[in-house]
C-alpha cells in the first residue's frame, strides 16, 4: 500500500488537537539550527575542510536569518568565530549555545517545530533519537530537541506509542519525513517499517501514522519504498524526494539502468505519480537526476541534489563537481523563483554521510 489516510482518534493532550501543524520547510523561518563540526572521525581523513564548507553555509544562511550554532564548549565555539570571522561571516545574527553533541545532524536529532494556526504560538516536539538504530553514541544528540524548545519558548511533547500496553517513546528523525504543510506527509518502508536499523519494534505502520496524525497534524501518509545506495540512515526520504509547493514534489531519478539506484527511484517515481494529497488532488512531479556516484575508499556515499535545505529567499543545494550540477541547480531555481538558489560543494562533506539538509533544522517564524 503506497499511501494511507488516517481517521483515527487523535489524542486530546496531543498538539494536532490543539491546533499545532508541522509547516512546510518554505514557510518563514526565525532560525536555522546547526551544531559546528568537532568530531574527526565523522571524516575520517578529510576533516580539515569541512569547517570551511560550514561557514560558507552559515554565511549565506545568516543574511536571510537568524543561526544558531551549537558547539561542544568554549574551546570549539573561538575555533568556530575564527573560520567564520576568516570566511567573512558578520556573527550579528548569529547565537552560539555550549551545548555538547556526538555528530552534527541537527535535522534528525533536533526538535520538529510546529506552528499553531489560531495565534502562531510556536510549539515543538522532541522525538527520542538513537542514532539511527545503529551506533552506541547518541546520549547527547538525545538531549538537544528539549533544549532547542526551551530556547525558543515553544511548548514541547515527547511522542508516545503503546507498546504491549506500555506508553513508549517514538523515535523520529527528521530526515525520514518532508512535509506539504497542509497535512501530507512523505516518508519510506525501508527507514520506518523495516526489521533493519529497526527505530520502533512492535510500532505498526498505523501506529506511526497514528502518531504522525497526533504530533505532526499529517493525518495523509505517501510511504515511499527505498532510499538510496550509501545511505547509513537505512533509508532517509530526504535523498529521494521532497516537496517544493503544498501539491509538487522534486524526485530523484538515476537514469543508469545499470545503477544500484535505478529501480528503487523509479519505484518511488511510480508512487509519487500515482499518489494524492491530503484533499485528493493530483501530486505533480518534477524530476532531479541523480550525481554520478560518489566512491571514497570504496565506498558508494548517499550523494544527492534531493538534500537541499530552503531558508528565507535561498535554497542551498549540495553540488558535486558533476555535469548534472547545472541541471539540479537550474531545475530548483524554476521551481523557486523567488529565491535565491546557491550551490555548495559537497563532495567533501559527503564523505560524513549526510549533507545540507541533514545537518540544518529549521524554526518557523
Amino acid at each position: 500500500m503506497a499511501k494511507s489516510k488516517v481517521s483515527a482518534k487523535r489524542t486530546p493532550s496531543a498538539p494536532a488537537s490543539l491546533g499545532y501543524r508541522m509547516p512546510a520547510e518554505w514557510e518563514p523561518h526565525q532560525a536555522t539550527w546547526i551544531a559546528w563540526p568537532h568530531n574527526p572521525s565523522d571524516w575520517p581523513g578529510r576533516f580539515h575542510p569541512i569547517p570551511w564548507v560550514y561557514a560558507e553555509i552559515i554565511r549565506h544562511l545568516s543574511r536571510v536569518e537568524h543561526v544558531h550554532i551549537l558547539v561542544n564548549d568554549s574551546a570549539s565555539r573561538a575555533r568556530a568565530q575564527k573560520v567564520l570571522k576568516q570566511a567573512g561571516v558578520a556573527c550579528t545574527t548569529i547565537s552560539f549555545h555550549l551545548w555538547p553533541t556526538n555528530r552534527v545532524w541537527t535535522r534528525d536529532f533536533g526538535a520538529i517545530f510546529l506552528r499553531k494556526e489560531r495565534d502562531g504560538k510556536i510549539g515543538a516536539t522532541d522525538w527520542r533519537f538513537n542514532a539511527w538504530a545503529k551506533y552506541p553514541d547518541w546520549q547527547r544528540d538525545n538531549l538537544i530537541a528539549a533544549k532547542m524548545a526551551a530556547e525558543a519558548q515553544a511548548e514541547v511533547w515527547q511522542p508516545i506509542a503503546d507498546v504491549r500496553e506500555k506508553p513508549t517513546r517514538l523515535v523520529l528523525e527528521g530526515g525520514s519525513i518532508d512535509v506539504n504543510g497542509r497535512g501530507t506527509l512523505l516518508t519510506t518502508e525501508e527507514c520506518l517499517l523495516s526489521e533493519t536499523q529497526q527505530r520502533n519494534p512492535g510500532i505498526t505502520r498505523r501506529g506511526m501514522e497514528r502518531a504522525f496524525t497526533d504530533y505532526l497534524g499529517c493525518s495523509h501518509v505517501i510511504w515511499l519504498r527505498r532510499g538510496i545506495a550509501g545511505d547509513d540512515t537505512h533509508g532517509h526520504v530526504d535523498d529521494i524526494a521532497r516537496f517544493v509547493t503544498p501539491d509538487a514534489v522534486v524526485a530523484a531519478l538515476e537514469e543508469n539502468r545499470n545503477d544500484e539506484n535505478y529501480l528503487p527511484l523509479q519505484t518511488n517515481l511510480e508512487i509519487l505519480k500515482n499518489s494524492k494529497t491530503q484533499d485528493g488532488s493530483p501530486i505533480r512531479v518534477v524530476t532531479i537526476p541523480m550525481p554520478e556516484p560518489v566512491i571514497f575508499k570504496g565506498q558508494r556515499l548517499p550523494a544527492s541534489y534531493a538534500n537541499f535545505y530552503i531558508a528565507n529567499g535561498l535554497v542551498l543545494v549540495p553540488t558535486f563537481n558533476d555535469a548534472n550540477d547545472k541541471v539540479a541547480l537550474n531545475t530548483l531555481s524554476k521551481l523557486f523563483p523567488d529565491r535565491k538558489v546557491v550551490g555548495i560543494h559537497c563532495s567533501d562533506f559527503i564523505w560524513g554521510l549526510g549533507a545540507i539538509h541533514c545537518m540544518t533544522q529549521q524554526q518557523p517564524a
